[in-house]
């Protein structure tokens, strides 16, 4: 299919998981992707070549999206590259490690915040200019459910980060309306990536899938469709929406 065909999208932290998932989906339906990494440069790598290898164009940026210096280069080169951005998809982020409150230091705090919300802000003000130009976008953030129900134990300060970007996501879609910008997000829940390999254990993730009524964790590739919907013709009427993406988690 080529219904994004024409277009640029930017996935930030998109290496693995559910960015990597999604471009490889974006790429399929025809959009050139940016492919962003920060430390994993070797699978960003990867992922191009798989990309590329199916005769889509393909193009990566590195650097560290809660670093305004790193963010502007990045827009620099995609601009000097592209040209455009017609869909930026914030998907970076992390919870660098699970602490509880008295065991979570002020350092911790605000690494959380900064790359799970900063992150949102900067790289969202420094693509303004190229869709103001271009007279629309796309914009999707990547919530989580633990803006809602708090997260497991240990990711309060990821929790509040992530409410911070569903917050954020319904300020700026009033905020860019004018420039024809839309504004939207999805909340995965419980999802195989390395995020939970990373940070929570066996037992963790069972007790975690007792709490979903499909009894799973989702995939990476089950979160894209909501992102390809929001960020195409069929969203042309929707802004300032979350759209939640848990195998019914929140009515547990």
């Amino acid at each position: 299919m080529d219904s994004f065909k024409g277009q640029v999208v930017w996935i930030t932290g998109s290496s693995t998981g559910i960015g990597r998932a999604a471009a490889i989906e974006f790429s399929e339906n025809g959009a050139d992707v940016i492919v962003h990494a920060n430390h994993n440069i070797d699978k960003a790598q990867s992922l191009i070549d798989e990309i590329q290898s199916k005769g889509r164009r393909a193009f990566l940026v590195h650097g560290d999206v809660s670093n305004k210096e790193h963010v502007e280069s990045m827009v620099q080169q995609i601009n000097q590259e592209f040209g455009k951005i017609n869909v930026l998809v914030n998907n970076a982020g992390a919870l660098i490690q699970r602490a509880r409150l008295e065991d979570l230091d002020e350092e911790l705090w605000d690494q959380i915040m900064d790359v799970n919300l900063k992150s949102v802000y900067l790289v969202t003000k420094a693509v303004l200019p190229l869709m103001k130009k271009q007279g629309k976008g796309r914009i999707i953030n990547i919530t989580s459910i633990a803006a809602k129900n708090g997260g497991g134990v240990g990711s309060i300060a990821y929790a509040a980060s992530k409410g911070g970007v569903s917050t954020l996501t319904k300020g700026l879609a009033k905020d860019l309306i004018e420039y024809n910008i839309l504004v939207n997000a999805i909340a995965p829940g419980v999802i195989t990536t390395p995020f939970h390999d990373k940070y929570s254990t066996l037992e963790q993730r069972a007790k975690m899938v007792e709490q979903i009524p499909m009894g799973r964790e989702g995939t990476p590739e089950e979160t894209v469709g909501s992102i390809l919907f929001l960020a195409s013709k069929h969203a042309n009427y929707i802004t300032g929406e979350i759209i939640e993406v848990n195998g019914g988690q929140l009515m547990s």
